[in-house]
């Protein structure tokens, strides 16, 4: 126990212990700062792997676009709805069914 009191009084211990306590909560980049810098970085590495597939995807339908033209016709019926002379277009939109909560 005398020596358990003789550690506590030691001012070298004391520095160290009020330095670890200052780094671990009250500095700028303490413990929870470091825990969202963290949270942050993975939440936009994951969306630079998003955009870079998307890029990738859009890079590999323009090249297909420019240079196959039924690809090309198929794109614009799809996407923008346009048909030949004498053709008729029909849009189906289907609802998606919400489910009720009891809460």
């Amino acid at each position: 126990m005398n020596r358990f009191v003789n550690i506590l009084k030691n001012k070298y211990f004391i520095v160290t212990a009020a330095f670890l306590v200052w780094m671990m909560f009250f500095d700028r980049n303490d413990i929870m700062s470091q825990y969202e810098y963290r949270t942050q970085l993975n939440k936009l590495n994951e969306e630079k792997e998003f955009y870079t597939k998307e890029i990738e995807q859009v890079k590999t339908d323009l090249e297909e676009l420019t240079t196959n033209r039924s690809r090309l016709e198929k794109f614009a019926r799809e996407k923008y709805h346009m048909k030949k002379e004498n053709e008729d277009v029909y849009v189906i939109i289907t609802e998606k069914k919400e489910e009720k909560s009891i809460f």
